[in-house]
């Protein structure tokens, strides 16, 4: 509408003259909630006259401005005649009357039935009574307009519309939803809230669907209460009603075309779902409880850290179901899961997200404790690592993880509260009201689908036994669990109703309990919905079983790798680079033409382009890994004129392998814990997580510790991913040096990782290459360098690419007369090039430098064969940067002494032992850094 229309409108209109308050009192609704008016209205304050004549893009008007401009209105219309007087009085009620929609949208939920045990004692919230807004018992009879309120029509009986309004916002659910700035969401939720005053319509299939539900979380405990007493089992009662929620979920996932769903879930309640929805059966569960297990080469893990995969049949087909396996470090699975997620969506190509949904199960100490949910949560829309939107779950028992409750384990309202800073809807549901849980469970399907969002459930119930079931609750919540003993359980409840309203016969209930527990007796599956599994994933079987010794063929032509030497540092002319860039570019065509040596980032690239050729996926993340944070990789290159963006990589062949550079978000665990499960996902290709500096790592320990060293081990989980982490002591201090080396080989064992200190480009390109091409997915730690990134002796030729291979051990290589030789140097890293430089200088001829450039598995024959020409040799040194008590000197010791001749002795060069990684005074960097270097070298 036109300024002028607009003018013309309010003055004809029966809103001008003495009704102008009324219009300022809406337009105030308005400015506090844009849908707490009707379309028409909002239509009007939208067009509303900028601030002195401004152009239209500027911020709207002051609420000074509008209301003189509403006066002015209404002075004009006096003066022509064409004022149209209504009662003020009807007037400004209205306005309150949207005010009081307002304020149940706003702040219904605090006043909500969400407490099964009613022991949740909350504040009245005073702006829930119309006689807080003005409007008098005389008023509940008088008919106003509803504006967007979406039940009833346009007008209601006062009386009538509080008793909607309470129906809907106060009743078992409580949505929290009006701190999200989108209108189009607020409405939408809106308009599935309202008319059916916040209650699904259920037929008698789905009401005795949902009570099979509850009857089966009921059944499977008690079963196991009593057949394993005193065991842990971490119970689900009390929240019984997570089972029929997570049918409902499948179900309404499976008719909107979702193919995979993948949980993430913490203890309480996983055997539950283990068994009554992903349908594992009992037998193997209580074999479990037995401690029987099947003879395997790992460590296996406890019941309640165990995943499982099944497919489950719904109307719109099968649905592939995923329970990631998970530590104790409950929430670190969430950004895991996201991961698997991801590479799920990539290789179907959904980019909207539809056909996989990741579910994330919480507890409610755990969602507002652990800070890896905010990393989750911040990550949940950025480029590298949305997927569509989550369904977050909480299991809230109100009580926290063991003795304590809510004032002791967060500072806000409710444990969901984490979740507005991605403005994602809240719907808080009383457990015991099982048809208010399948209402938001398909609720937030829909939501989720509908804006590609994460949506929270938190699902308000309680614990009947304690923590574990040896805990005895009563010593310290004796109030709750005095009531909880009394308390009917959710199955009773929803029977009792359903037998009242004649949708179910008392003899079907006693029937259907019969039935379960006769299915556990079996020991068969008890999910009616299950299916033998089908390939929904990718197929493991090429990599199962895999030794490292295996051979395996890497080698590229000389001409192929020149082609993609020339695709790869090729620039559009239109592209215009910063000069540094340009510089560095300029370099790499006269490395493709053979003119110069190749750097650490040209041959790092010409990795990721022969992958990406075999038509392999390459995943790239970290916070600075487009540029590389030393400025070495420049894989996405910045146009100074306009800010796009060229890969070269996209450009290696007609059809190549997808690459995906990300610069992360400013985390390590969850962007380290999401790249891990992207690549439990995905074997094929080469995903990598890339620190800033090598230190960092430590911010994600867990991951390292619980998944990506010990997955394969107690779960049988493979894992390819690759890790570079820039380590190296140029005199930058304790946080800026070591990527703690140490850390990653006492982890080492049972083959289960690889850690590589590659010193040459030639030999980065072949490490990245060996990672994909062998038959074999384990993780590979790398101590990638930061200033051989440039050093002007760490180059290698076209011919080394082509022609080579990694080497796990690198010999001497200058032209020493081995005879000579009375002391062997071992060394990894940057440390070599000033061992060298310095031997060479010092023209030292009676010294070979030996480098193992792969730690662990340690290389034993190549070590040997480096050594064959030694073996006269009783002098040998292991040197290094690190403290003594940091770096490979304790953990590969000794393999150092089985690999030296016998009578030989093995001694240390390198830093005295340190609670710091490294020192931060320059000065005292170099003496060290001197110190160890005579000392290798016999200098001193």
């Amino acid at each position: 509408m036109h300024q002028g229309s607009m003018k013309a409108w309010l003055e004809s209109s029966h809103l001008s003259g003495a009704n102008s308050t009324y219009v300022e009192e809406m337009y105030e609704a308005y400015q506090e909630d844009p849908t707490s008016v009707s379309d028409d209205w909002r239509a009007v304050f939208e067009q509303l006259p900028p601030v002195n004549g401004a152009s239209a893009d500027v911020p709207e008007a002051s609420h000074s401005k509008i209301r003189d401009y509403f006066r002015s209105l209404a002075q004009e219309g006096r003066s022509k005649g064409t004022s149209r007087v209504s009662d003020p009085d009807v007037d400004a009620k209205q306005v309150k009357v949207l005010q009081l929609i307002n304020a149940y949208r706003f702040r219904g939920h605090q006043n909500a039935n969400l407490d099964p045990l009613e022991l949740w004692k909350r504040d009245t919230v005073a702006e829930l009574d119309p006689a807080f807004h003005g409007l008098s018992g005389e008023d509940m009879e008088r008919e106003f307009n509803t504006g967007s309120f979406a039940y009833g029509g346009d007008t209601l009986k006062l009386g009538e519309l509080v008793k909607a309004l309470k129906a809907t916002y106060c009743g078992s659910i409580g949505a929290e939803y009006m701190h999200i700035t989108d209108t189009e969401e607020k409405r939408w939720i809106q308009q599935r809230l309202e008319p059916s005053l916040g209650k699904g319509s259920y037929d008698k299939a789905v009401k005795t669907r949902i009570l099979e539900g509850l009857n089966a979380a009921e059944g499977m405990e008690k079963y196991l209460g009593a057949k394993f007493p005193g065991a842990k089992r971490f119970s689900l009662e009390g929240g019984d009603s997570l089972v029929p929620m997570m049918r409902e979920i499948i179900y309404r996932a499976g008719e909107a075309g979702t193919k995979e769903i993948v949980v993430g879930m913490a203890h309480r309640g996983r055997l539950n779902v283990l068994v009554n929805i992903l349908g594992k059966r009992p037998a193997e569960l209580f074999d479990e409880f037995a401690g029987k297990h099947h003879e395997t080469l790992g460590s296996g893990d406890v019941k309640y850290h165990q995943g499982f995969s099944s497919d489950f049949e719904t109307p719109g087909g099968n649905v592939h179901l995923a329970l990631a396996f998970n530590p104790s470090h409950l929430e670190i699975v969430n950004p895991v899961v996201m991961g698997s997620v991801r590479a799920r969506l990539d290789r179907r190509g959904s980019e909207d997200g539809l056909q996989v949904m990741p579910i994330t199960i919480h507890g409610d100490s755990a969602i507002a404790g652990q800070g890896i949910v905010q990393e989750t949560f911040n990550m949940s829309q950025t480029r590298g690592f949305k997927v569509g939107g989550s369904i977050r779950i909480v299991v809230n028992n109100q009580v926290g993880f063991t003795t304590s409750n809510h004032q002791d384990v967060r500072s806000t309202e409710y444990c969901t509260d984490i979740a507005k800073m991605v403005q994602a809807p809240i719907f808080h549901v009383n457990s015991d009201d099982p048809e208010a849980v399948a209402f938001v469970s398909q609720l937030a399907v829909d939501y989720r689908n509908t804006f590609k969002r994460d949506v929270v459930i938190d699902l308000v119930c309680y614990r009947r036994h304690g923590h574990n079931e040896a805990d005895e609750p009563s010593a310290t919540q004796p109030l709750m669990y005095a009531k909880i003993k009394k308390h009917p359980t959710p199955r009773k409840i929803y029977a009792d109703k359903l037998i009242a309203e004649n949708s179910i016969a008392a003899d079907d209930v006693t029937a259907m309990i019969n039935s379960y527990r006769d299915a556990l007796d079996q020991g068969d599956c008890v999910v009616k919905e299950w299916r033998p599994m089908t390939l929904h994933t990718v197929d493991w079987t090429p990599y199962l079983n895999r030794e490292w010794d295996e051979s395996f063929e890497s080698g590229m032509t000389r001409e192929r790798l020149q082609n993609l030497a020339d695709k790869i540092s090729y620039v559009p002319e239109s592209h215009k680079l910063h000069s540094r860039v340009a510089k560095i570019y300029n370099d790499r065509v006269a490395m493709a033409k053979g003119e110069k040596l190749m750097d650490w980032g040209f041959a790092e690239t010409l990795a990721y382009a022969s992958i990406l050729e075999d038509k392999q996926r390459v995943r790239i993340t970290g916070q600075d890994s487009g540029r590389g944070t030393f400025f070495h990789r420049h894989a996405v290159l910045h146009n100074q004129n306009d800010a796009t963006t060229y890969l070269p990589l996209r450009h290696v062949a007609e059809e190549q392998g997808p690459i995906d550079i990300t610069d992360s978000v400013l985390s390590e665990a969850s962007v380290l814990a999401f790249e891990y499960g992207y690549a439990t996902a995905e074997p094929g290709g080469l995903t990598i997580w890339e620190a800033q500096f090598g230190d960092f790592a430590n911010c994600a320990q867990v991951v390292i510790d619980q998944f990506l060293s010990s997955g394969e081990q107690k779960w049988g989980r493979l894992c390819g991913l690759t890790m570079l982490l820039p380590h190296g002591y140029e005199g930058q201090g304790p946080e800026h040096s070591s990527a703690r080396l140490e850390r990653f080989l006492q982890l080492c064992a049972n083959h289960n990782m690889q850690v590589c200190v590659p010193s040459t480009p030639a030999q980065v390109y072949h490490m990245l290459r060996r990672q994909v091409v062998r038959p074999m997915r384990r993780p590979l730690v790398v101590m990638s360098p930061k200033s051989l990134l440039r050093h002007p002796l760490a180059v290698s030729s076209m011919d080394e690419l082509a022609n080579g291979q990694f080497q796990n051990v690198i010999g001497e290589i200058d032209t020493l007369d081995a005879a000579k030789v009375d002391r062997v140097v071992f060394c990894s890293g940057k440390v070599y090039y000033e061992l060298l430089e310095r031997r060479r200088k010092e023209n030292i001829d009676n010294v070979a430098l030996v480098r193992v450039e792969q730690l662990y598995p340690f290389p034993h024959e190549e070590m040997a064969t480096a050594l064959k020409d030694y073996q006269h040799v009783t002098d040998f040194v292991w040197c290094q940067e690190e403290p003594q008590n940091q770096g490979a000197w304790y953990c590969s010791q000794h393999h150092f002494w089985a690999a030296i001749p016998k009578g030989a002795q093995l001694s240390y060069a390198g830093r005295d032992a340190s609670a710091a990684p490294a020192c931060g005074y320059p000065e005292l960097h170099t003496h060290q850094q001197e110190s160890l270097i005579t000392s290798a070298l016999k200098l001193k």
